[in-house]
């Protein structure tokens, strides 16, 4: 611990010295980042370019500097996708229809979302004066779908260096519970400068008591720190006014630093009201089973974690009470048990409980993922067949479950063998989103906008756009369907065609 007067004095210098005249407030659309940074960016200039004598038409760009919009976790061998998806589009326009970009309704859409946030694609066209606009819009998709995980190896292959990008990799630190590695990097950048919460922050989980307290009194006297983060650090630096004072009025909108703070001097804040990221900090193993529970189920939910972990934490023990979520826990334990035995008997009794259970939390297709191929192998019969065919439809096998189907199912069961082949021949639709999703296939059309993308290369807003309008197809727009399908087909995504066909057809999904 340091307890040299003018050690302490120097570092509240520094901190004084490294803060502009006021900070500003972060520009991001996600307003929940904590204002780490001392210099926020500007969300449409993620790095800062500098001047060069070159003629102001020539962009210089250093041999070797990746660019940011360019930065991905997935190569277009895995993706499936062009490289140059983005290329003849404008940076902001990507921005603004990847914010846009409703992903909570089919699993399909979501998951080719997914892969979007996190392909390594050529940038667009106007990388050269807004590189970093796609990227950090990816980001922050990622950090409202409560992806931490993805985000965080987004963040690490891009390199955390600027402050725009800094402030996020920071948050996701804080919630991941790597705090103390977020504060090791912020003292290792001397281009990063911390507001003062951020840095009495850091001082005291480096064991830094002294310089923390003083940098507050500075801090405060100056004017940077408001009343509320005042009362809050001070507590956070001395745990015997906790023990003293009442409770703090908890904050309606918390940044992520703020939210640990409050963990810290004992009054952790529940996170079933705040934005989904919040939820990853009740995965950690100091979190009761409850919490991890529903925290698991919510990002599950948005896809931010896989199956197989929603499973493990179901798992976990024996429910300790009825009702609720507890009733969701016993019912997939339930099948679980069944499954692994064997017991087609004990499978049919145990089925309708456990899909009845995801129905409710929204999860069929988590549960698909687990059970679908399982459940395909099972001799079973009547009802428990139809439901297990109805599962395996929705897994990433429905090729496979769809050959199993026969005529004894019924003319219902026959149209989706279909849509999972792919081919509608002598497939008969009924009702208006059946009869949707079956021209598709058989007389696939496209709006004007979607055809005006694809004539002009732009084909990476076409997909955005055709993922927007089977998002309104399933929530309730039906004459979007065929045009969102169509478009998916004809640029070769029919994986994601064929599972969103199923999935508007097999999942209740109307907002």
């Amino acid at each position: 611990m340091a307890s040299n007067p003018l050690l302490c004095a120097a570092l509240v210098l520094a901190a004084i010295t490294a803060l502009p005249a006021r900070a500003e407030a972060p520009l991001s659309v996600i307003d929940w980042l904590s204002d780490s940074v001392a210099n926020p960016t500007d969300q449409g200039a993620a790095t800062q370019v500098p001047e060069s004598a070159s003629p102001g038409d020539v962009t210089v760009t250093p041999l070797g500097k990746p660019r940011l919009d360019a930065v991905g976790l997935l190569s277009p061998a895995v993706t499936g996708l062009p490289a140059d998806l983005w290329a003849n589009s404008a940076a902001r326009d990507i921005a603004l229809m990847l914010a846009s970009e409703q992903a909570d309704v089919l699993p399909s859409v979501q998951g080719l979302l997914y892969t979007l946030l996190l392909a390594e694609l050529e940038p667009p066209e106007d990388t050269d004066e807004q590189d970093g606009v796609v990227l950090l819009a990816r980001l922050d998709k990622l950090l409202e779908l409560g992806a931490l995980d993805q985000a965080q190896a987004l963040l690490e292959r891009a390199g955390p260096t600027n402050p725009a990008l800094f402030r996020r990799w920071f948050d996701v630190s804080l919630l991941t519970g790597h705090e103390d590695r977020a504060c090791a990097a912020m003292r290792a950048a001397p281009d990063i400068a911390p507001t003062f919460p951020a840095r009495i922050f850091c001082l005291a989980r480096g064991g830094d008591w002294t310089a923390a307290a003083l940098t507050l009194e500075t801090g405060t006297a100056l004017g940077y720190i408001s009343d509320n983060e005042d009362a809050l650090l001070a507590r956070f630096l001395d745990a015997e006014l906790t023990s003293e004072d009442i409770p703090l009025d908890p904050p309606l909108r918390p940044s992520p630093l703020v939210f640990r703070m409050f963990e810290a001097i004992g009054e952790p804040l529940a996170t079933t009201s705040l934005p989904l990221a919040f939820a990853q900090a009740d995965l950690r193993s100091n979190s009761g089973w409850k919490a991890r529970l529903e925290a698991a189920e919510r990002l599950a939910h948005s896809g931010a974690i896989p199956a197989n972990r929603l499973l493990g934490i179901f798992t976990e023990r024996r429910p300790a009470a009825s009702g609720g979520i507890w009733e969701r826990v016993g019912a997939i334990q339930a099948l679980d048990v069944a499954v692994l035995s064997g017991d087609t008997t004990r499978v049919a009794r145990a089925l309708p409980g456990a899909w009845a259970a995801m129905q409710q939390s929204e999860l069929e297709v988590n549960f698909a993922d687990l059970y679908g191929e399982r459940l395909a192998k099972l001799p079973l019969t009547g009802e428990a067949r139809r439901l297990a065919l109805t599962i395996g439809l929705l897994s990433a096998n429905y090729e496979v479950i769809a050959t199993g189907i026969t005529e004894q199912d019924g003319p219902e069961m026959a149209f989706l063998a279909a849509i999972a082949a792919g081919n509608m021949t002598g497939a008969k639709p009924e009702g208006t989103i059946a009869d949707a999703v079956a021209r598709a296939f058989t007389a696939p059309s496209q709006t004007p906008s979607l055809m005006a993308k694809l004539t002009q290369d732009r084909l990476g807003e076409a997909i955005l756009e055709a993922l927007h309008l089977i998002t309104d197809g399933a929530l309730g727009d039906v004459a979007d369907i065929t045009s969102g399908l169509s478009l998916l087909r004809q640029v070769g995504l029919e994986d994601t065609a064929r599972r969103a066909g199923l999935e508007l057809m097999l999942l209740e999904r109307r907002g």
